[in-house]
């Protein structure tokens, strides 16, 4: 038992240290609010796994977060345009995502126990380093195979006819990719696994796109698998790349352009927003 603790405890894997609601702790949650690098990594994730999902540019969809956390991949949401509801099963990282105002509803949820919607609530699912934690068995009553049966029978149900779900995911090896993805279809699901640049240490990104029913879809294809990238995904991953090298020109947070900006995609997506005057954004002067 020692040795498999020692072992534990040297992984890099988060999923190895304990059960998420115990490792995404106060002080680790802050980290998710607080390190650049973090929410860097976060966002590009989320950004791609949002453009695999290829959901209609001229209108506002309904998402579901799943494994939502502090809320960046829902941020990326609402700055596409979509209205988004997140599940998590942290209260910490809850508490972050709270404290950062996002635009969507959270929900204190562990997705091994299926999800609590009715069925053909969302447009969609995104999910961004949630799905290898159900592989773990976290307590006696735990088992992997049901938990994972149970979270994709769950969530099929709760998607409309013909939608669409994408997991950013870190599978530890082969055998719990197979585990996961016979779940899936045996939920009924299809799709297929896509991998970003598969030949880098780094960069590599495994992306689980799955459909619910409707007409036969073409699995997309990963960045990086050709020596030319001439892909629309790939320019719009290398623009984005771009626009994020110019960090320093992105709105702050609570600025009046950053609240003129969110009031704007409110109003889009059929909100009710209040009227801006003179006093829109602008600073409060200290109590004495």
């Amino acid at each position: 038992m020692k040795c498999k603790r020692k072992m534990a405890a040297r992984s890099g894997r988060p999923e190895h240290r304990g059960p998420p609601e115990l490792f995404y702790n106060e002080a680790e949650a802050k980290k998710y609010s607080q390190s650049s690098r973090i929410i860097e990594i976060q966002m590009q994730m989320s950004e791609r796994a949002i453009e695999l999902l290829a959901l209609p540019e001229d209108q506002p969809s309904f998402i579901l977060d799943i494994g939502c956390g502090s809320g960046l991949s829902g941020e990326a949401l609402s700055e596409a345009g979509h209205c988004w509801v997140g599940v998590d099963i942290s209260q910490h990282m809850l508490n972050v995502a709270l404290s950062r105002e996002v635009e969507g509803d959270t929900i204190l949820h562990d997705m091994g126990q299926g999800l609590p919607f009715r069925p053909g609530s969302f447009d969609a699912a995104v999910s961004v380093s949630a799905l290898q934690w159900l592989c773990n068995a976290d307590k006696k009553e735990h088992h992997p195979h049901k938990r994972l049966y149970k979270f994709f029978t769950s969530l099929f149900a709760c998607l409309v006819h013909g939608g669409k779900a994408v997991f950013q995911f870190y599978p530890e090896n082969p055998q719990q990719m197979e585990l996961i993805t016979q779940q899936a279809m045996k939920a009924g699901f299809t799709g297929g696994v896509v991998i970003d640049y598969p030949n880098s240490t780094k960069a590599k990104k495994m992306f689980l796109c799955l459909f619910s029913g409707g007409a036969p879809k073409q699995l997309p294809k990963g960045l990086g698998t050709e020596e030319k990238q001439s892909s629309s995904s790939a320019s719009f991953v290398q623009a984005r790349r771009e626009f994020r090298k110019q960090g320093k020109t992105r709105i702050a947070p609570k600025s009046r352009e950053w609240i003129l900006a969110k009031k704007e995609r409110r109003k889009k997506q059929g909100k009710r927003v209040v009227h801006d005057s003179k006093y829109t954004g602008r600073r409060r002067s200290s109590k004495f």
